[in-house]
Order: structure tokens, then C-alpha cells, then sequence
């Protein structure tokens, strides 16, 4: 290679590092390529998120006739599964099986229940719908054969994004973490708004049997794609096979060795108490901008990828800057931080009534949430001993999505008895203000925890 040459592929790859925030995720213990490959799973998250909480939404409602009340309960279901999440990490940290392993069977059961869950969803939607022959059943059926098609989706994503992430964790060194979460999350975001569109197309002209083949072509990608994730992802460990006469330490010894930290608990503290200040107006953004500011529908609807283009760039620059060692808690802070004129410009719109203002603050909350989201889970993989990366991991979920889950249904409470008693401005307002509050007060809880950055010993890739 000529010396030009050189200097061209060089100056090349250096672009690709300065400009794409999760080129040097890569390590020598975890290629590129292996990389990509494991973060399939998070697409496959994405998409029964988005198949459970916004496609069958409306086709529930609408083409079935569901009424509204019943589909708000099927969807609270998975939310069910969310506490157990410190528990499954903690099972897998500590899984102990003839094939040394210790992540891979729990995500491969992850896996399954996903499938399973969405392999029956469609007929027991068209049975709780009455569709066909259906409308001779009872309708508890079908009202339980929904129930139990949900809680299984909503196990499996719960298991398999958990597990997911702490292996993840294992194989990547302490210095690539923070690129390796932003990559993480944004394939669950690319698979949120792929899959978002993809199935809008295929229901556009809705059927009971395109139902059936939308849903079981999910069922079958999810497989798919979870087996290529973790195909050969995981060394086999002879010190991971069950022994005669060992003791499997409990969850409770585990789960109060890792609250002895104060730091710990105020660190749960702050995630819940973030996430439900930027998840409570995740049903009311769209109402809000057709209601109270006359926007139409394309414009709403383009609401939400202006929100995830936020968070993606928030993930990009948080994965950018924290892989150069700053504290992710200070990433945590200007996240909340730039929550508070965010939601002020939303409160503004109202009062204004200009939809360019409403925009200008959606892209603020999107980009104040990916902060916050990146930084706290970064905190929580650095702030873990290896041995409990799973729990630690779990935990962060657990709190993270039981936090969104009660803050999108008081939102949603808290509107309607706000339009009940002050009108409709007033109404979202109201919670609009409250946010504001809970990211003030997230800020202040939050300044112990913004230290000077200590000097960490690398985690290897390897665990025993």
C-alpha cells in the first residue's frame, strides 16, 4: 500500500471513530461484527413493544371492537413481569447447568415464551374480538387467552432484555461500556421504528387472516433472530456446572449485600424517580397537539419520531463523550437538566398555541431521556461487581419500567380529572408542570451521586 494510501485509510477509520459514537464499542474481547450481531435481540424487544403497545392498539379498539378499558389492562399485563427483573439478573449471574452456561438458557427461555406468546396472540385476539365462529364462545376465553398471550410476551422481553444486557456487559471491558449501551438501545429504537412501519403497511387493509400472518411472521423473526444473536456467544465454563453438595447463594443475601451501598438505593431512587418524569406525557403528546393546538394527523403522528430522534441523538453523544471517561451521573444530570426547559417549551405551546414551539420541545424531551436513560444505566454497569452485573442490570430495569408503566397510567388519570375540574389546557398543563417538578427534584436528589471520576480497574471479559 502506497503511503497516499495509507494516510487516506487512516484518516478514513479515524472519521468513522469521531463521527459514528459507536465505532470503538468494538474490542479485541468483542468484534464489530459478534457485537451487531448480539444486539439482534434488542430488535426483537422492539418490535413486540411496538406490536403490543401501538399496532394492536388500534386494531384491538377499532377493527376488532374491543372495548378501550379491556385493551388498557391487557397491555398493563407485561408491566407485571417488571419487578422480577432484578431476579432473573440475579438467577443468571449465579445459573449454574451441564453445558456451562450461564446467560445463554435464560435468554434462549426469554426467547421462547416471546414466541410462544406471539405464536397464539392473533387467534386469541379474534376470539376475545368474537371474529367468526368465535362469537359462540364465552367470553371469558378469550378474555384469558389474550391475558396469558400478553403475560408471555411480556416475560420473554423482560427475560431476554435483561439477560441480554448482562451478557453484553461480560464480554465488553469496563472502557467500551458506555458505546456498548448506546448501541444497545439504539438498535431497540431502529427496531421500534422498523417494525413500526413495517406493520403498518402489511394492516393497512386489515384481516383476521393478515392479522394471523403479521403476527406469526413476528413470532417467527423473533426466533430467528435471538438464535443468530446468541449463537456462539457465550464461552462453556467447566466452573459453571452444577457441583454435589454445593450452596446456591439466596436472592435476599444477594439483593441486601447490593443495598448496603447507600449509593445503590439512591441510584434506584433517581432512575425511578427520572423515568417517570419523562414517561408520564408519553400518551398525552399526540392528544395534546390535536387538541389543544390543532395540528392534524400526519402531524401528530410525526411526534414520535421526532422524540426518538432526540433520544438517538442523546445516545450518540452520550456514548460519544462517556467513552472518553467522564461521570456517567453528570450525563444522568444534564439529561434531567434539559428536561426542564423542554417541558417548558411544551407548556409554552399551549399557551402560545404554536406547534413549532410544541415540536422544538418534544425533540428536547427526547434528547434529555436518551441522557438520562444512558447515563444511569452506565452508572449501574460501572457501579456493579462483576459477580452481579445481572442484578444489578435487573434492577435498573425492574425500577426503570415499573417507573414508566405507573407514570403513563397516572398521566393519563391525572389529565382526565384535570379536564374534569379546570378544562383541557389546564388539564395536560398540570401534568406537564408535575413533570417539571419531578425532574427539578431528580436534580437535586442526584448531586451526591455527581463525583469526581475514579480511576476503574478494567472488568474482564471473561467471567468465572
Amino acid at each position: 500500500m502506497s503511503r497516499r494510501a495509507h494516510r487516506l485509510t487512516a484518516g478514513i477509520i479515524a472519521a468513522g471513530h469521531r463521527f459514528l459514537p459507536f465505532a470503538d464499542a468494538a474490542s479485541t474481547e468483542m468484534p464489530l461484527g459478534r457485537l451487531l450481531r448480539l444486539s439482534l435481540f434488542q430488535i426483537t424487544v422492539g418490535m413486540s413493544m411496538v406490536l403490543m403497545v401501538g399496532t394492536l392498539n388500534r386494531v384491538m379498539i377499532v377493527e376488532l371492537g374491543v372495548s378501550a378499558s379491556l385493551v388498557a389492562i391487557m397491555f398493563a399485563i407485561p408491566m407485571l413481569a417488571a419487578p422480577f427483573r432484578a431476579l432473573i439478573g440475579f438467577r443468571s449471574d449465579n445459573h449454574r447447568s451441564e453445558l456451562g452456561w450461564r446467560r445463554v438458557p435464560y435468554i434462549w427461555m426469554g426467547t421462547l415464551l416471546q414466541f410462544g406468546g406471539l405464536a397464539v396472540m392473533p387467534f386469541a385476539l379474534l376470539v376475545l374480538g368474537g371474529a367468526g365462529h368465535s362469537a359462540d364462545l364465552p367470553g371469558w376465553i378469550g378474555q384469558s387467552a389474550a391475558a396469558i398471550a400478553f403475560l408471555l410476551v411480556g416475560v420473554g422481553m423482560h427475560v431476554t432484555q435483561t439477560v441480554g444486557l448482562a451478557l453484553a456487559t461480560d464480554q465488553s471491558p469496563i472502557d467500551r461500556q458506555p458505546s456498548v449501551v448506546g448501541l444497545m438501545f439504539v438498535m431497540l429504537l431502529l427496531g421500534m421504528m422498523g417494525s413500526a412501519f413495517v406493520f403498518g403497511q402489511l394492516l393497512a387493509d386489515f384481516s383476521p387472516g393478515r392479522l394471523v400472518q403479521v403476527i406469526q411472521g413476528a413470532a417467527i423473526a423473533t426466533l430467528i433472530l435471538n438464535t443468530v444473536a446468541i449463537w456462539k456467544q457465550e464461552a462453556r465454563s467447566a466452573s459453571r456446572k452444577p457441583r454435589p453438595g454445593q450452596i446456591q447463594p439466596s436472592f435476599r443475601d444477594a439483593w441486601a449485600l447490593y443495598t448496603r451501598d447507600s449509593d445503590a438505593i439512591r441510584r434506584l431512587a433517581v432512575i425511578a424517580l427520572g423515568t417517570m418524569a419523562f414517561a408520564m406525557e408519553d400518551v398525552l403528546l399526540e392528544p395534546y397537539g390535536g387538541e389543544i393546538l390543532g395540528m392534524g394527523v400526519g402531524a401528530t403522528t410525526s411526534l414520535t419520531a421526532t422524540l426518538a430522534f432526540g433520544s438517538l441523538i442523546g445516545f450518540g453523544w452520550a456514548s460519544y463523550v462517556l467513552s472518553r471517561g467522564s461521570d456517567p451521573f453528570r450525563m444522568a444530570w444534564l439529561g434531567a437538566a434539559t428536561g426542564l426547559p423542554a417541558f417548558g417549551l411544551v407548556i409554552v405551546a399551549g399557551i402560545v398555541l404554536e406547534p413549532a414551539v410544541f415540536q422544538a420541545g418534544i425533540f428536547l424531551i427526547g434528547l434529555g431521556a436518551g441522557l438520562f436513560g444512558h447515563g444511569t444505566l452506565t452508572a449501574t454497569m460501572q457501579n456493579s461487581p462483576k459477580e452481579s452485573i445481572g442484578l444489578a442490570l435487573g434492577a435498573w430495569g425492574a425500577v426503570q419500567a415499573s417507573a414508566a408503566g405507573l407514570a403513563i397510567a397516572a398521566g393519563g388519570i391525572l389529565r382526565d380529572l384535570g379536564t374534569w375540574f379546570a378544562g383541557p389546557l389546564k388539564g395536560y398543563l398540570g401534568v406537564y408542570a408535575l413533570e417539571w417538578l419531578m425532574l427539578a427534584a431528580t436534580l437535586i436528589l442526584m448531586l451526591p451521586l455527581m463525583r469526581s471520576r475514579r480511576t476503574l480497574e478494567p472488568r474482564t471479559a471473561s467471567q468465572g
